[in-house]
């Protein structure tokens, strides 16, 4: 692949990865632990994730158990998922910390299906936005004497990775939703 390309796939991809991570913590009705991945706790006054401070576990399809390694960071968990956008209030036993997931209804679900479909809108714009870039600094190598065939082809290389993506977001937009729905 062309060097001129690869710095506009390189975009392209971590977009595809940024909203495939968005993705994972959208919960589904089960437990999935990645909910908690943007959550940080102030331990000894360093922002840190919870995976980093204490045990999370699934040991049911509904419940996701944290079991801090220090005790005293007990409150400190609870008060970042109280403060968070998760929408579950976490029980604590003085040992672990529970979140309960309630199943999600109908009309719950149709609203997260339409959050991932304008995620999924947000991540194609940004793909396209990113071809649009490259297109206009191939455009700008014509007064550096490369050969319109030459820019041309990079057009068209970089619209077959810009489809290729857009696919793929489509592909994960159709998935999530259909995981989203299946009782």
């Amino acid at each position: 692949m062309d060097a001129r390309l690869e710095v506009y796939e390189d975009k392209m991809k971590k977009t595809f990865d940024h909203l495939s991570t968005e993705y994972a913590a959208i919960r589904a009705g089960r437990a999935n632990p990645h909910v908690l991945d943007k959550l940080r706790v102030d331990y000894y006054g360093t922002p840190t994730p919870i995976q980093q401070v204490g045990n999370v576990t699934v040991p049911d399809a509904r419940v996701i158990q944290i079991a801090p390694w220090e005790k005293s960071l007990l409150k400190a968990i609870e008060k970042a998922i109280q403060t968070s956008d998760i929408g579950i209030n976490p029980t604590n036993d003085g040992n672990v910390i529970r979140l309960v997931f309630p199943e999600l209804t109908e009309e719950r679900r149709k609203d997260l299906v339409k959050d991932i479909r304008k995620k999924g809108e947000e991540g194609k714009v940004a793909i396209r936005n990113i071809r649009r870039d490259g297109n206009d600094s191939f455009k700008k190598l014509a007064k550096e004497e490369v050969s319109e065939d030459e820019i041309k082809q990079l057009e068209t290389q970089l619209q077959k990775l810009t489809d290729g993506y857009i696919k793929d977001i489509d592909a994960l937009i159709e998935s999530k939703s259909k995981e989203i729905m299946t009782v």
